[in-house]
């Protein structure tokens, strides 16, 4: 295909009555950068909702074009291409869009059955060997449509951030709630094609997609874009009744929609990405090789939580995790993963047996990996809570004057568990004093990541049950280089 015919016939095709239905109403998303490439994302479907889960397309095969510039004109194309969109794959397609400059910015579109498609925003990550000039990271989780709008999502594409990270929950996979305003189309989600309706769903979302379009994505899943505290192959109870061939396909269908619907490269999903000498990010998976949840997997003092060899990573990701953070190969080290690290126990040592605290031997495994390592900066970033939290992690958690070792950021979600209240009291906080910051309100952090210093700011929403809200930063907290723990700005 030669440039000036994809041009000339891009510009037709926005004068010219489309011949078929706008097919590009999930939006478009980018991914996964490298300093070289980065990856593109769509999905073909005019109806989104529609219940078969392939988005009111026809069986057939459907050629895309794609293009990327750093001109959101378009004037001048830096890298375009062809791609078959395939009805076995929901008609999603995937570009590794190559050729591209370090650090910079770039602009990306498509083109299908004479329709362009909105246009995006994405960088590439700085060179190997250089840090470039900071970058701006905001990192989300949790966004249940039936709790409410999505206005965060809008709020994160407003500040024009350099990358986004999602920390898993992007999708809920239950039924309609009978006192819920927005409700889930169907019932819980078992098959392929529900998931991939649900997915619709959500996308045809204006602000999920205004976030998309603002940045490019890191994302891993966590329980609910399967299942509700699934771990590995193990259902915490049998709600609703499933053989384990059932369960095994509907865990294969979810992964498979989830991968249809992200900017990811192929590959596994736990992953590390270099933005260049300035920060690695070590992308993890808890739930698809966690142990099962000892003692019920309920809040409770459970011994069998410091049952050696227990892991919430699985042993190949460990150390998969601890040979990464031996590299030291950039200031700050930034481990993306799902749930609560830090220690959390209340005055008789009971915990969440689905948090780190049920596996407290793989906890104390990785934090002693980075000790005797010499991790200089290892910041953990948690979703999945529902509320937002800075903890310092301690050497030992028993021993308050132990050595800080390391810092972990929690985001709140984006609407899970609705608006929230205004309390800034620090649940259990008298019991574990290396907790430091707590809100109750929806939204997500920012990060502004340099060589000296990461300062997170928690930015929060008054009311998700409305659009429109506003947003603010409740708290700014500072982690400066080489000096691992909290403090104020």
């Amino acid at each position: 295909m030669r440039r000036r015919t994809f041009v000339l016939g891009s510009l037709g095709a926005a004068v010219a009555p489309a011949p078929s239905p706008f097919p590009f109403t999930l939006g478009v998303a980018s991914g996964d950068p490298d300093p070289g490439s980065v990856v593109l994302w769509t999905r073909l479907a005019p109806k989104p909702l529609a219940e078969d889960g392939l988005g009111g397309m026809s069986r057939a095969d459907v050629d895309v074009e794609w293009q990327v510039s750093s001109s959101e004109s378009f004037g001048k194309l830096t890298s375009y291409g062809k791609i078959t969109a395939r009805k076995d794959d929901a008609h999603s397609v995937h570009v590794v869009a190559g050729g591209l400059a370090p650090n910079a910015e770039y602009f990306y579109r498509f083109r299908a059955q004479g329709h362009l498609s909105p246009v995006g925003r994405t960088r590439t990550a700085p060179a190997l060997g250089e840090y470039g000039a900071g970058l701006t990271m905001l990192f989300a989780s949790c966004a249940n449509f039936e709790h409410g709008y999505f206005t965060a999502y809008r709020r994160m594409a407003e500040e024009q951030p350099g990358l986004i990270l999602h920390l898993g929950d992007y999708i809920y996979e239950g039924g309609p709630s009978p006192d819920r305003t927005r409700k889930h189309l169907g019932p819980e989600i078992l098959t392929l094609g529900d998931y991939r309706r649900r997915y619709g769903q959500y996308k045809a979302e204006a602000d999920l997609q205004a976030a998309h379009a603002a940045a490019p994505w890191l994302v891993v899943p966590d329980d609910h874009d399967v299942e509700n505290d699934y771990a590995g192959f193990h259902r915490l109870d049998n709600i609703p009744p499933l053989t384990d061939a059932q369960w095994k396909a509907r865990r294969a269908a979810a992964y498979r929609a989830y991968y249809e619907h992200q900017p990811l490269r192929p590959g596994s999903l736990f992953r590390r990405i270099r933005w260049g000498r300035l920060a690695t990010f070590h992308m993890l998976d808890t739930r698809q090789f966690r142990d099962a949840q000892v003692c019920g997997g309920t809040w409770k003092a459970c011994p069998d939580a410091d049952r050696p060899g227990r892991s919430i990573t699985g042993a190949v990701q460990e150390k998969w995790l601890l040979d990464g953070l031996a590299q030291r190969s950039a200031t700050w080290d930034l481990i993306g993963q799902q749930v609560f690290f830090a220690q959390r126990l209340d005055a008789k040592g009971a915990g969440a047996m689905d948090y780190w605290d049920g596996y407290r031997s793989s906890r104390d495994r990785l934090q002693k990996g980075w000790a005797d390592r010499k991790v200089r900066n290892p910041v953990v970033l948690t979703g999945d809570i529902h509320s937002a939290w800075a903890n310092d992690l301690k050497a030992d958690y028993r021993e308050p004057r132990s050595k800080t070792i390391g810092t972990e950021l929690v985001c709140t979600s984006i609407t899970s568990r609705g608006d929230g209240t205004a309390t800034t009291t620090i649940p259990l906080g008298g019991v574990n004093p290396h907790l430091k910051f707590y809100s109750d309100r929806r939204g997500y952090v920012r990060t502004t990541i340099g060589r000296g210093s990461l300062r997170a700011d928690f930015r929060g929403l008054d009311f998700v049950s409305r659009r429109d809200a506003p947003v603010r930063t409740l708290k700014s907290l500072t982690i400066l280089d080489g000096q691992p723990g909290l403090q104020s700005p």
